[in-house]
């Protein structure tokens, strides 16, 4: 379902369940985002009686994942049907800086906070190998449980099947992963000859995109009088719009706040669902919405649903929430902060470059003279910096969370954990997705579980013609991106309670995703 929000894709699924005009839904394609929540849909779906039919000529872990769940899974003989088990892979850029003359100098509070290593290390701390080793065990045993539980299989049989390397589709067929092979006209004839349908006649279908404009209402599923908010929270957390901000393509604590503020002012809502998916940014931000969230869970219910992360500032600012949620794989915690900058004196010497700053007070220099290292004094103080913004996010989280400051060290120190082993460590209340959250929200607010109620958007993604006024043309397009991935690069911005976005990317398969490695490669072939 490409170009379509995961809001969308649900609505969709809790509309052709009751919409009379849909017999059922193929075919089915999406990533590895938000899978949990769409195979929860899919399940949900399925009790309706209609037929859910997925055909796919390429499937990886991710998309088997949520495949084996419908009725019927087609592909064509010449599928590409990889299901060879799940990785994680770390790059590291200190070797390559080395060469070329550039120090970073950073500066992370928490054993396990990895945000830095790319470019400090030229291999895997042992710290980030057993947190990464943890969570890989915790999705790939996910992966194995809920598959063999969709297939008949024991967990065992699923495992040794994974660990042969099939690849061959008769093989796939034979041992029940797929129910036939097939392709695409194929299958349509199937679907035609099960609705009923001529083979000389169209199948009538309506595309994903154009359903979403099938109003709720027209399906008896309007709300009732009872309003619920939903502020949706995605993306990298900034303090304020830069001119580069792409409209919906970030947090940016000044209008999140506004939008906290307004629900908190309105009688209206009874409660307040923050929807959450966010790898963290910069720390001043997420402590001033921890805030401003705090005041509004005092005068009406707040739960925070996380997606698929919610951590280091995504969590400082879920656990201002009275209630959080999340799913099994949600990648929560992060509880550190990292900060530093760039010494580049060195390369400046190889291309012929001076830079010369004249300043009054000690420290004026702090974050100007990227010519040259920390002085012992500058570095004393960035380390007594780092350490005080990580003892206010740590007690903090300790405070909402109803722990003890050294209960919350041993989950703290930066660890990022997978959402069922944070509830089972105090981090996360429930585990679930935003139907969850909702169910909670009123459960909170005194409205009974059968009673409808309306949720309101407080924060849409934006439309078409928003995103390209914001994008501007084709080079300033490519100018914006460059300034993003420099600025986050040179911690300039100050503290930052951000996760490592490797974690994501590598799971995700892609390679060389690092915005560090197109900075870098962009700089060598500029020469």
């Amino acid at each position: 379902m490409p170009g379509l929000s995961l809001p969308q894709i649900c609505e969709n699924f809790i509309k052709a369940a009751h919409d009379p005009r849909i017999s059922g839904i193929y075919p089915l394609k999406c990533g590895w985002g938000k899978v949990e929540e769409i195979r929860r849909h899919i399940l949900n779906f399925k009790k309706s009686g209609k037929f859910m039919v997925a055909y796919t000529p390429v499937r990886r872990e991710k998309e088997y994942y949520i495949g084996c769940c419908c009725e019927e899974l087609y592909a064509p003989p010449s599928a590409y049907f990889s299901l060879y088990g799940l990785n994680i892979q770390s790059s590291f850029l200190g070797g390559v800086l080395e060469k070329v003359g550039i120090e970073p100098q950073v500066h992370k509070v928490g054993k396990y906070k990895s945000v830095g290593d790319q470019l400090t290390r030229k291999t895997m701390s042992e710290e980030n190998r057993e947190m990464l080793t943890g969570l890989l065990d915790t999705i790939y045993g996910n992966w194995l449980d809920k598959v063999s539980i969709a297939k008949g299989k024991k967990r065992e049989d699923i495992e040794r099947f994974i660990n042969e390397g099939v690849y061959q589709m008769e093989r796939l067929k034979k041992e029940g992963w797929i129910t036939d092979i097939h392709y695409d006209d194929e299958v349509t004839s199937m679907l035609k000859e099960k609705l009923g349908r001529q083979k000389d006649r169209k199948l009538p279908v309506v595309d994903y995109r154009k359903y979403c404009k099938v109003m709720k209402w027209t399906l008896g599923l309007s709300g009732g009088k009872d309003q619920i908010a939903i502020i949706r929270a995605s993306g990298s957390i900034s303090r304020v719009r830069s001119p580069f901000n792409v409209p919906g393509s970030g947090i940016v604590g000044e209008q999140f706040i506004e939008k906290i503020r307004s629900a908190r002012a309105s009688e209206r809502y009874k409660a307040v669902v923050l929807r959450i998916d966010s790898a963290g940014g910069d720390a001043l931000a997420s402590d001033l919405m921890w805030r401003e969230i705090k005041l509004l869970a005092a005068t009406k219910p707040v739960i925070a649903s996380m997606a698929d992360v919610a951590a280091s500032g995504g969590y400082y600012m879920s656990m201002a929430a009275g209630t959080i949620v999340a799913e099994n794989l949600t990648l929560t915690g992060s509880i550190g902060v990292v900060t530093g900058k760039f010494n580049v004196g060195k390369l400046y010497e190889k291309i012929g470059f001076n830079k010369e700053i004249i300043s009054r007070g000690k420290y004026a220099e702090l974050t100007a003279a990227e010519q040259r290292p920390f002085r012992p004094e500058e570095a004393e103080l960035f380390a007594k910096s780092a350490q005080n913004a990580y003892k206010q996010f740590r007690d903090k989280a300790a405070f909402s969370r109803s722990m003890t400051v050294d209960k919350m060290e041993e989950v703290a120190e930066g660890r990022v954990w997978a959402g069922k082993d944070a509830a089972s460590r105090g981090l996360v209340d429930a585990i679930g997705g935003l139907s969850r959250a909702i169910a909670i929200a009123k459960q909170q607010a005194n409205i009974p579980q059968d009673r409808k109620v309306t949720m309101v958007e407080l924060s849409r993604p934006p439309t078409l013609p928003v995103v390209l006024r914001g994008m501007g043309n084709s080079v300033l397009g490519v100018e914006r991106r460059l300034k993003e991935q420099v600025q986050d690069l040179t911690f300039s911005d100050g503290i930052q309670a951000r996760m490592d976005g490797i974690i994501f990317q590598r799971l995700e398969g892609a390679s060389c995703a690092d915005a560090i490695f197109n900075v870098i490669k962009d700089y060598l072939s500029s020469f």
